[in-house]
């Protein structure tokens, strides 16, 4: 840890998250639940739509895990793909959710353009490494795949051309995929609650819900700041889904990210880890990501480093020793800040939306928050709305649940300590076969 190390998060030296002394009205519209991507996007669409909207959270607005996002926003083309590196879903039904998700990105640009929001975007697209050669020789089909059906322009890049998107040797090669960009996801966050603000869209922090009931047509929804009766309800939790809304709970699964700050680093070495400022993941079914800050001086570095929540000091100690495997010019740099929040993901490794039990829903956003829980957010109050020309891919599916599943994570830890064990070995194979083949 560096000497002015912080266990908090980076991005809320910029904003962070705000408190709402709003009082909660007897009857509204709408209400949502929840005041991530999702929540935001759907209030920002309907005060589009001239619907009143109130939005309540169980702690301040925007404090989950979308402003404490590691920035990377994409195209969500890891649809269907679960961490045992298997397809969950059949292709049709991928290619008709990958055909829908290309509408999210464009999303993103065209709020933060719409709105003035200035987070710091930069639209420099994504490099997957792979973390074997097998995964390498996927990308290939992977890469025609998605070119024959989306216009990402995707394309592979051999070990030996890689260096022109990442400083490094880590990986066998890998793809880029020009719908990638960067954001200050709290930056996101402020400029989204500041467009909803502007419409009369009014929010109300630290008020948990306790209780759900229909009352003929309307929902008495039952808050630590009293009551409030509303024609709908719009459950945007993701990760931080509760029991007060069982049949939710038991369908998403949370699990924890983590991420740290580097302390700051010379601009020549920033320059060669990050030759084109692009966002860099990699193939592993545990895997990491990592970009430059928005001023270029440190490396922002995630991952599923625990799939559970740890000691801020516990992240840093493991994220900075995975960073350094994959720089290992930066060895001994230090942590000046870690964090970590929530995801919300599914057995089927897709997001959701539509409704069940009478309530309105969108989440699973299965690592890809920004761009697919902004779109669903969105899709989801066009359907409210009932606007004319509402159609969305991502309500047609079965929503599954996990059987005997509730909420309770405890078995977390082991898939986690399994799938990190099935990456070390493939890529321990990877490596011995790939010095066998170069007589290393």
């Amino acid at each position: 840890m560096a000497d002015d190390f912080q266990a908090r998060c980076y991005w809320w030296e910029d904003f962070a998250p705000l408190r709402s002394e709003g009082e909660l009205p007897a009857r509204a519209p709408v209400l949502i639940i929840g005041s991530g991507f999702a929540g935001l996007s759907a209030a920002l669409e309907l005060s589009k739509r001239n619907v009143q909207v109130v939005v309540v959270d169980a702690r301040e607005i925007g404090w989950g895990a979308s402003s404490r996002n590691g920035g990377g926003v994409g195209a969500a083309l890891g649809i269907g793909k679960s961490f045992t590196g298997k397809q969950t879903l059949p292709s049709s039904v991928i290619r008709e959710l990958r055909t829908d998700a290309a509408q999210a990105f464009p999303l993103v640009l065209k709020l933060i353009e719409e709105e003035n929001i200035d987070c710091k975007l930069r639209h420099a697209g994504r490099f997957v490494g792979a973390a074997t050669p097998r995964h390498y020789e996927d990308m290939r089909k992977r890469a025609a795949e998605l070119n024959s059906t989306t216009a990402t322009n995707s394309y592979v890049l051999s070990r030996e051309e890689q260096r022109s998107e990442v400083g490094s040797d880590y990986y066998f090669g890998g793809m880029v995929t020009d719908d990638g960009a960067t954001i200050q996801p709290a930056l996101y966050v402020k400029g989204l609650i500041e467009a909803c603000l502007r419409r009369g869209v009014q929010f109300i922090s630290n008020t948990p819900v306790t209780k759900l009931e229909q009352q003929g047509k309307l929902w008495k929804v039952t808050t630590s700041a009293g009551a409030c009766l509303v024609d709908d309800v719009i459950v945007a939790t993701n990760g931080y889904t509760s029991a007060v809304t069982p049949a939710l709970s038991k369908r998403i699964i949370p699990v924890a990210s983590h991420i740290i700050a580097s302390e700051k680093l010379p601009e020549s070495t920033m320059k060669e880890l990050f030759p084109k400022g692009k966002m860099i993941s990699d193939s592993k079914r545990v895997l990491y990501y990592y970009r430059p800050s928005p001023d270029g001086t440190r490396v922002i570095f995630g991952g599923r480093a625990r799939f559970t929540q740890v000691g801020e000091e516990k992240i840093g100690m493991l994220l900075q020793r995975a960073m350094v495997e994959r720089f290992p010019q930066i060895e001994g740099v230090k942590v000046s800040y870690a964090w970590s929040g929530l995801l919300g993901f599914t057995l089927d490794a897709t997001a959701h939306m539509g409704k069940i039990d009478g309530l309105h829903y969108c989440m699973g956003c299965n690592g890809s928050g920004i761009s697919m829980m902004t779109y669903l957010g969105y899709q989801t109050a066009r359907k409210v709305a009932q606007a004319r020309d509402y159609s969305c891919a991502f309500e047609k599916h079965r929503f599954p649940g996990l059987p005997f599943y509730n909420g309770d994570t405890w078995f977390l830890p082991m898939v986690g300590s399994y799938y990190r064990m099935r990456d070390d070995i493939d890529r321990a194979w990877g490596v011995r076969k790939h010095n066998r083949q170069s007589g290393h």
